[in-house]
């Protein structure tokens, strides 16, 4: 059975945890003890079910009726296994939704029928397409409060199209529906007679599932160095992580970058067992022939690969900072397993929300998306991210304190292309 992974994401108060809970409760895959709890907090009320606290799980988040925490949820039907991901809707914490979207393969932008697409609607659509979500389901949500209006969806989906057809969305599909009444969440709702489409859940379970495997060229990073030095185990040396993408084998030549030192796997190993082979995204321990230095945050790749290695990169960044970030800030650059110290050398431009245009500007504020190139200080074994979705995202750390100031998305490694001019660029790319 297949996985998928999506994200509800839009506006505060759109009706993000209740349509959750309702795909929840509606397909049977509430636990009965938590069923328990919610008819006894309803017997006690008087009222309807709270379907949102099946996913708000923080005090201060059922105090403030709000969504702050990213959380996850796990259900099965019996065509598909799902993650669900309920991210905030407040701006205050849209680098929660980015943390959320980075691993979903669709995209739920709900819209509150009452409210239509607004600013939220656009950033949580832009940044979705920037980390590369191929779907996207537009959940005009609440049409129980506008008396079932076919109007009013039409007019929204008109309003989203514009949208999807500048940030180029391939896969759009739009549903109406009632979180709060179960309307086309899970059955096809008769109050919505005019809609002939699936619902959420049919349209959840027909979708093309994404698979965990990277086919991109090999890539290896270096999270751990095993040395035991037991009686049993003298002489062992090997290389934990996670192989990011393509498949290694046993016997393969590699190459160790950033020193560029060659060796051959001389075994791999997954649970402590010997394989011949693996593939992403498989945790291993990789054994070489020679005694080469290697140390965390190294990449080993086969001689034939060839990741870039770099001291300057352009990037497309989330800033996520209260403090604004302007040219000449040092900071650190986290990519997995490495950390190098790094230098923020210019802001080129900044993602218009309202226009999706790019402008320019000398600094970036809270939830701004602009395009930045960062100097390192040690060379960095990256990728572009349309190339590559793992190895080419990144985060930037602040050096004091250990906060997360950015998500980074690599929209440039060549070195030749950071000797020419800096290119106009006047609509939203990576």
């Amino acid at each position: 059975m297949d996985l998928l992974r999506f994200i509800t994401c839009g506006s505060v108060d759109d009706g993000k945890s209740t349509l959750i809970g309702r795909l929840l409760y509606d397909s049977d895959s509430v636990s009965l003890d938590v069923l328990a709890t919610l008819e006894k907090r309803r017997a006690t009320n008087g009222a309807a079910v709270d379907l949102a606290l099946l996913t708000d799980g923080l005090k201060a988040e059922r105090e403030q009726g709000i969504t702050i925490d990213v959380a996850h949820k796990y259900f099965t039907t019996p065509r598909r296994k799902f993650i669900i991901t309920d991210a905030p809707g407040h701006v205050q914490y849209t680098r929660n939704m980015v943390t959320g979207a980075s691993n979903a393969d669709l995209a739920i932008v709900l819209v509150d029928a009452r409210q239509g697409v607004i600013e939220q609607t656009r950033r949580h659509t832009l940044l979705a397409a920037l980390l590369g979500i191929q779907h996207f389901v537009l959940a005009v949500n609440k049409l129980d409060l506008v008396g079932y209006d076919e109007a009013v969806f039409q007019q929204i989906v008109a309003d989203y199209q514009l949208i999807a057809a500048q940030l180029k969305l391939a896969n759009v599909t739009a549903i109406p529906l009632s979180a709060l009444q179960g309307d086309n969440v899970v059955k096809r709702s008769k109050n919505i007679a005019w809609y002939q489409g699936p619902s959420l859940l049919e349209h959840l379970e027909s979708v093309p599932a994404t698979t965990d495997a990277n086919p991109n060229e090999p890539r290896f990073q270096v999270q751990y160095v095993i040395r035991p030095q037991t009686e049993e185990l003298p002489d062992y040396r090997g290389y934990a992580g996670r192989i990011q993408s393509g498949t290694y084998r046993a016997g393969d030549r590699v190459r160790i970058w950033p020193s560029g030192l060659e060796t051959v796997i001389d075994a791999i190993e997954v649970n402590q067992q010997p394989v011949a082979a693996a593939g992403a995204p498989q945790a291993v321990v990789l054994r070489l022939r020679d005694d080469v230095d290697v140390s965390r945050g190294d990449t080993i790749v086969p001689v034939g690969a060839h990741p870039a290695v770099v001291r300057e990169l352009e990037a497309t960044l989330c800033w996520m900072d209260e403090r604004p970030l302007r040219a000449g800030r040092k900071l650190l650059v986290q990519h997995h397993a490495a950390v190098v110290k790094a230098s923020v050398t210019t802001i080129l431009q900044k993602t218009d929300i309202e226009t999706f245009e790019s402008q320019g500007t000398d600094e970036a504020k809270l939830n701004d998306i602009v395009r930045v190139r960062i100097k390192t200080a040690l060379p960095l074994v990256a990728d572009e991210y349309r190339q590559n979705r793992v190895t080419g995202a990144f985060i930037l750390v602040d050096e004091q304190t250990g906060a997360t100031l950015a998500a980074g998305l690599i929209a440039a490694t060549d070195p030749e292309y950071f000797t020419q001019e800096v290119p106009a660029e006047t609509a939203f790319s990576i």
